[in-house]
């Protein structure tokens, strides 16, 4: 695998030009400005390419390891690429200073977190659910539980994991039955049942690791309404803060995946010995609203994830075409990035990625706005804009990445077939991203059912106004004009389809169904469009500053990356329209074959 290059020129050009470090004016970051921000992201890119990097595909080969009595080793060198980042304060990046946090904008750690998905996915998944346990505990938990739990796991010394599903319970989790009675303690809970598929859930990285878990009270009803969240320690805590003896919970096994091997992703039983002790998150019976605290900062990053590995599949395969040589053009043999249909991979690669990273990064920008806005009008607006985007960045953007990876065994060649390039390793291990925290088509619900029903469409038509008005600045510059018209034609068939959505929704007998088959196509054709949307707020500001007398390299090739993003890739998704207009008769088919 080559070496990874942290795409800090990219991250500057959004931060500073595109998005001008607009939220460094709210209230909350006066003591940020752009040099600290660059120092930030050069320092994390060190982190990443030096050290975490490095370990990414002995990682994949080693895996991890349980022994007999369920203690987890990870593969050699992770423990100690966790120490340099957790010493180095990069797990309270985005947490407030309030409660002990770098208190910077979420937009710069999510550029931080680009990149050490990019460098290592395995290993980058244990501090991305700790982020998420610590927001839920900041949204949730009470003064005495924070106290006591909080610091570590912002300090990074301990680390925390999202239990939900179970065996007999998927994406449905009113099937959880993971129990929890009262304990002879006042304030702890005995909790007894299993969960799968818990990342990083047993390890020895950290001192300690902080179980978030649903589970039923003895009079919880059933349903939804019925599930708490418990805190549950994998050692119990003494009065000093101290961890001890080990809580009863035990790792029964470790799965066998596709990918991220470096990753342990464990079966837990709790209660095995009488009951594994914890304690009540915020209100009984309204754990899943609790826990999507955790999820949607999850959802957020799940997307970050694949745009970072789609990163490093560009520049893996940037590399082997500039290598291999193969085959003549203009009489001469030359290397395989000179013919056109390779070049058609790479651009295809390199434009989608940061089509996806801009609009990532766009809508990292609006949950600071959310945040930090000292109007209330502007929080609202900017968390309505968060709600509609959040499932686009998650569902695209790793549905692209998976393609991303994909092209770049493609570009390959039958060398991306073998695992020593490692082109097959950023597939596998990115293909997950599209199934957990909610599979794309889970997200894809979300976005056509839940939050278009809730205004009636008004946050994803105020964006698409956006859109529209980008297009109109790129149409007046004649340099960029087929770009705009393109920009527009997909505006108006998103708003189109929005219509079309939001009528099929209505229907009484027939909507949840027409919401489940217009789903996916909705959201695929509004990620077209938005990361088109983005390229072309790119193209104008690279247009101002190569007319501006610039002569770096750069603005030439982002200008390259918007015409192809807005010309050859958005007609693809714009074909979307057409499918949500066929309407459903294929689908009220019997699909097995006779």
């Amino acid at each position: 695998m080559t070496p990874y290059t942290p795409p800090l020129r990219d991250h500057r050009f959004m931060l500073q030009e595109v998005l001008e470090h607009q939220v460094l004016s709210l209230p909350g970051f006066e003591e940020v400005d752009a040099d600290l921000v660059e120092s930030v992201l050069e320092e994390a890119g060190r982190l990443a390419s030096d050290v975490w990097a490095p370990l990414n595909a002995p990682g994949d080969q080693q895996g991890c390891r349980r022994d007999a009595n369920g203690r987890v080793s990870v593969p050699e060198g992770f423990a100690e690429a966790y120490r340099a980042y957790a010493e180095g304060g990069w797990n309270g990046i985005g947490v407030d200073q309030a409660h002990d946090g770098q208190g910077l904008p979420e937009v710069v750690a999510s550029a931080v977190q680009e990149m050490l998905h990019g460098a290592n996915m395995a290993l980058a998944l244990c501090p991305m659910l700790t982020a998420g346990a610590i927001e839920a505990l900041i949204q949730h938990g009470d003064d005495a539980l924070c106290a006591r739990y909080l610091p570590p796991l912002v300090e990074g010394r301990w680390t925390g994991t999202m239990n939900l599903t179970e065996p007999q319970a998927g994406s449905d989790l009113s099937q959880v039955r993971t129990r929890a009675v009262p304990g002879d303690v006042a304030g702890e809970y005995r909790l007894t049942g299993q969960k799968i598929y818990i990342t990083w859930g047993e390890q020895e990285l950290a001192e300690n690791i902080l179980h978030l878990v649903l589970a039923r009270l003895p009079d919880a009803p059933r349903g939804n309404k019925g599930i708490s969240l418990f805190l549950v320690p994998r050692r119990l805590v003494d009065e000093q803060g101290n961890p001890g003896e080990l809580n009863d919970v035990i790792c029964t096994g470790l799965e066998h995946k596709m990918g991220i091997h470096g990753s342990p992703t464990c079966s837990l039983s709790f209660g095995d010995h009488g009951g594994a002790i914890g304690y009540l998150v915020g209100e009984p019976g309204r754990g899943l609203n609790q826990m999507f605290t955790m999820m949607n900062a999850a959802r957020h990053k799940v997307g970050i994830q694949g745009i970072g590995v789609a990163e490093r599949a560009c520049q893996q395969a940037l590399a082997h075409a500039a290598e291999r040589r193969q085959g003549r053009r203009g009489g001469q043999e030359c290397a395989i990035a000179e013919h056109f249909d390779v070049r058609r991979m790479l651009l295809s690669m390199r434009a989608r990625t940061e089509a996806l990273r801009a609009l990532a990064l766009s809508c990292a920008s609006d949950m600071d706005q959310a945040r930090h806005a000292a109007d209330d009008e502007q929080r609202r607006a900017a968390q309505a804009r968060v709600d509609v985007l959040i499932p686009v960045v998650k569902a695209f953007s790793t549905d692209q990445a998976v393609d991303i990876a994909s092209l770049g065994i493609q570009v390959h060649g039958g060398m991306g077939y073998i695992e020593e390039t490692g082109a097959a390793q950023l597939w596998r291990d990115v293909r997950i991203a599209a199934i957990y925290e909610g599979t794309n088509g889970i997200q894809a619900l979300d976005l056509a059912g839940r939050k278009l029903s809730r205004d009636d469409g008004a946050a994803l038509a105020s964006l698409i106004d956006e859109v529209d008005a980008t297009a109109a600045a790129l149409v007046a510059h004649a340099r960029l004009s087929a770009l705009g018209e393109s920009l527009a034609a997909g505006a108006h068939d998103l708003r189109a389809a929005m219509r079309v959505v939001l009528d099929a929704g209505r229907d009484s007998t027939h909507g949840e169904d027409a919401i489940q088959a217009l789903a996916t196509p909705f959201l695929t054709l509004a990620g077209h469009v938005l990361c088109g949307w983005q390229m072309g707020q790119a193209a104008l500001v690279a247009d101002a500053a190569l007319q501006g007398g610039s002569q770096d390299a750069f603005y030439s090739a982002k200008l390259a990356a918007a015409d192809f993003a807005l010309r050859h890739w958005l007609p693809l998704g714009r074909a979307q329209r057409a499918v949500i207009e066929a309407g459903l008769d294929a689908l009220s088919q019997d699909p097995v074959v006779r």
